[in-house]
């Protein structure tokens, strides 16, 4: 017998122990991987936007000697296809792909990984299976809420990137610009090209200003929202969630936090993130009742703000030996 012949095969942690294009129905196929080692401790992480896809550096965040992990684009994102497409596209599908991969790997039970809009996701999936879910460690807590959007972008926006702000208005007709939210969804959605690309770059560069603690840049290049660079994925999937309320009930996600009670969670959550601010993850974890924040000191929203990925990756570790 080979010397890992009982443990299963192993990854080494940077590339994929297993790929595949996945059919889910309603003619998506997703791309799925799956890292570490196959008798490992079960695992998926759900990235956000909607729309960015999963990167190689997620791989990182789960030990390959301890875990058998699973990484995969959802529907439209990243290298699944249709590419883009919004079709049979909503939270409710993605809840049912998430079991179609759970059945498809052979897992019993697994714990979910996700930040930002993976948060989003996590969460209703562990609120329609919590029987499936070992534990949640999340990042960044969003609700899917309109009342959050407006808190990023017509609250902190202002407060913090004043000139940010106004170039983000300014892109605007004035009689739009009381609903700008509303009126940068509708021409992102547009099926012109001339009219979406223009604000779906502005949303996208506002959008990645406010994810860091120390931005590069703090305000729009003007003259690059009409140029050839290329154009970011997220802005269209997120037009498309944010426009239907993340296909949620009104506070879903707030109102059905009791049914995580028997769920343990582990949120980590950067002190000055201006997408999603703590008094979110303080008002999920007081309604779940059975997860702990860990606050990073000095991080904003995104992953690689010092300290965070750190974070995440003992939750992850934490929330392993929990559940062993």
């Amino acid at each position: 017998m080979p010397p890992d012949a009982e443990a299963g095969r192993r990854g080494d942690g940077l590339s994929p122990l297993t790929s595949t294009m996945l059919a889910v129905g309603d003619g998506h196929q997703l791309y799925v991987e799956s890292n570490g080692r196959t008798g490992g401790i079960p695992a998926v992480y759900l990235h956000g936007g909607p729309g960015s896809g999963c990167q190689p550096d997620h791989r990182r965040l789960f030990d390959p000697e301890r875990f058998h992990a699973v990484l995969f684009d959802q529907r439209g994102a990243g290298r699944s296809t249709p590419k883009g497409s919004r079709e049979a596209n909503t939270t409710q599908h993605l809840v049912a792909d998430l079991e179609t991969i759970r059945l498809h790997f052979g897992f019993d039970r697994w714990m979910v990984v996700g930040g930002s809009w993976g948060t989003t996701l996590a969460l209703a999936y562990a609120q329609a299976h919590p029987d499936r879910v070992t534990g949640l460690v999340l990042r960044a807590t969003f609700l899917g809420t309109s009342a959050e959007l407006d808190g990023a972008f017509l609250v902190n926006l202002p407060r913090i990137h004043p000139g940010l702000y106004q170039d983000f208005l300014n892109q605007l007709p004035r009689d739009e610009r009381a609903a700008p939210l509303a009126a940068y969804y509708k021409r992102i959605l547009d099926p012109d090209p001339t009219i979406s690309a223009p604000f779906a770059r502005a949303w996208g560069d506002t959008e990645s200003i406010l994810s860091v603690q120390t931005p590069s840049r703090t305000r729009l290049d003007l003259a690059s929202l009409t140029g050839s660079r290329p154009l970011p994925s997220s802005p269209f999937m997120e037009a498309h969630y944010f426009s239907n309320a993340c296909f949620l009930r009104p506070d879903q996600l707030m109102q059905d936090a009791c049914l995580l009670k028997a769920v343990p969670g582990i949120i980590v959550q950067g002190r000055y993130d201006l997408l999603c601010p703590p008094a979110t993850s303080h008002a999920l974890a007081a309604a779940w009742g059975n997860a702990v924040i860990r606050i990073v000191e000095g991080a904003g929203h995104s992953l690689y703000d010092p300290g965070v990925r750190d974070a995440v990756m003992k939750g992850i570790a934490d929330m392993a030996s929990r559940r062993t």
